[in-house]
């Protein structure tokens, strides 16, 4: 290759990722598509499961993510995207990604809402540059959509997910290990 060919390249290569950065979402529809889709989900949870309308009420803000994409043959992955919402304004949007890996085949398709319970908790994943859910996030709402006894909405838990929508070929819908990271959409 002669340096005429790798110059062109280089600068074709250049001018791509310069282009393919434009389209980080800046002046795009795609925070209003995420606002719609999660109030739809909020409706919808409203109705199905009308216990979390208190954990929404006690809650100082809601995570809500619409749709989460899980699939796995061997190694595994999910994606999906979200907003925080704060009383009723939407202060921030958010992608969830997880890896995995093992014995796991099949896809399936979710919605989830975080409750945060507590400022602290809140302001914990804000000020997060990436923030990582564990075993501390408390269920209440199980893997057959049943709502969990009373205690676990009352509970003194910072974090309660409530995961819902389930559809596919896989069992359950954990959210351990699941990444949050802000988003410009």
């Amino acid at each position: 290759m002669d340096k005429t060919t790798r110059r062109g390249l280089v600068l074709g290569l250049g001018a791509t990722s310069l282009v393919a950065a434009c389209g980080n979402g800046v002046g795009s529809d795609g925070a209003s598509r995420i606002d719609a889709r999660v109030q739809s989900t909020l409706d919808h949870m409203f109705d199905q499961y009308p216990g979390t309308r208190e954990l929404a009420a006690q809650s100082r803000g809601m995570l809500v993510m619409p749709l989460v994409t899980e699939v796995g043959l061997g190694l595994g992955g999910a994606y999906g995207r979200g907003a925080l919402l704060v009383g009723r304004s939407v202060v921030d949007y958010y992608s969830a990604t997880t890896a995995s890996a093992g014995f796991q085949i099949g896809a399936q398709q979710f919605s989830h809402v975080l409750f945060f319970m507590t400022e602290q908790a809140l302001s914990d994943f804000r000020r997060a540059p990436g923030w990582a859910a564990g075993a501390d996030i408390e269920y209440a709402i199980n893997d057959r959509g049943e709502m969990l006894k009373a205690e676990t909405t009352t509970s003194l838990s910072p974090v309660i997910a409530v995961v819902f929508a389930q559809t596919g070929l896989r069992v359950g819908a954990t959210l351990e290990g699941t990444k949050y990271s802000r988003i410009i959409p």
